[in-house]
């Protein structure tokens, strides 16, 4: 079983993702994470951004489809656009796995400002965001049309993480 949070920033993708994945056992694959040392060695200079986007996921992609190998779960936390969905739901497949797909968000608008200030992701050599980056992600990456549940970070994080975890018992 694969399992995507996606979702804007600061919309508590990954603070989901991290608790599942301890419930799971799982390993979870970040994006930024992934990013942030080939950044630090400066690796990403000269990329444009969708070829950074493509790096990073293909990298996930790689590390995903290993874990599906030995057999055992994964958790990817990122942005996602439908069409690496598409493509990672096909590849999953094809080694006889499942894909499902959380997709965070936050309906109020001043409690998702509010949860970018002052926070640290604490991923060495990787950047906070601010609110103009969120918006710049919100054009990129509108919201996922086929998904198996939407979580609302105005609700608890103990009932998102409840949600996952029934849905990932189900799969």
């Amino acid at each position: 079983m694969v399992l995507v949070v996606a979702g804007l920033p600061a919309t508590g993708k990954s603070t989901l993702a991290e608790l599942v994945a301890r419930d799971l056992a799982a390993p979870v694959f970040a994006w930024d994470r992934l990013m942030a040392p080939l950044k630090k060695h400066r690796l990403l200079a000269g990329l444009d951004y969708e070829k950074c986007l493509d790096l990073g996921f293909d990298m996930i992609q790689a590390l995903v489809l290993n874990q599906l190998r030995l057999g055992q779960p994964a958790i990817v936390d990122s942005l996602v656009d439908r069409r690496r969905i598409d493509e990672w739901r096909a590849a999953v497949a094809d080694r006889g796995g499942t894909l499902r797909v959380v997709e965070c968000h936050c309906s109020d608008r001043e409690l998702h400002r509010e949860r970018l200030s002052g926070r640290s992701r604490d991923i060495p050599g990787w950047h906070e965001v601010d609110w103009a980056h969120v918006e710049r992600m919100a054009r990129r990456f509108p919201p996922l049309d086929e998904v198996d549940a939407r979580i609302d970070a105005v609700r608890p994080v103990a009932a998102g993480r409840d949600l996952i975890n029934r849905l990932v018992r189900g799969a």
